[in-house]
């Protein structure tokens, strides 16, 4: 059973109820990036703002906007395990497995290195490096294949 708001508001009283207002305020602007995604195109905008919020923060768990990183992250997983399977095993089976299903050759991985060094990757003597990982995002993005679904 849910409390109606205006309980709520009461139940917390002075600061709380202050911090209720302004958001309830704002929440029309910014519903959408806090949300559960339920499409893929929702999905899509809170990926690509995630992609962004990781550029500004990096690794700095300082940042103040860290903890907007997270609850994006929180977001995306949360419509991920509902909407996207992932593919189990190893790494590069799963990617070599994407490759055939979607009628990709190695050579269509040239942004990601040379042929000699995609021969490598996809043979498991080399691994993926944070720049090929975005690359291959890259590539896979038509057909809604995250690399993180890949497990490296």
């Amino acid at each position: 059973m849910f409390l109606p708001i205006k309980n709520i508001i009461e139940d917390l009283g002075g600061k709380n109820e202050y911090q209720l207002k302004e958001i309830a305020k704002v929440w029309p602007d910014i519903q959408t990036i806090f949300s559960v995604p339920h499409n893929e195109k929702d999905y899509n905008k809170l990926v690509h703002l995630l992609d962004s919020l990781i550029d500004e923060v990096g690794n700095n768990e300082n940042h103040p906007l860290t903890s907007l990183m997270e609850t994006i992250g929180s977001l995306i997983e949360t419509y991920e395990s509902q909407y996207i399977n992932e593919i189990e095993g190893n790494p590069i089976d799963a990617l070599n497995i994407l490759l055939a299903e979607h009628g990709l050759k190695q050579s269509d991985l040239s942004e990601i290195g040379s042929q000699g060094v995609v021969s490598e990757i996809l043979s498991g003597k080399r691994q993926l490096n944070v720049r090929q990982i975005k690359m291959l995002s890259k590539i896979l993005a038509p057909w809604n294949c995250p690399p993180w679904s890949l497990r490296f």
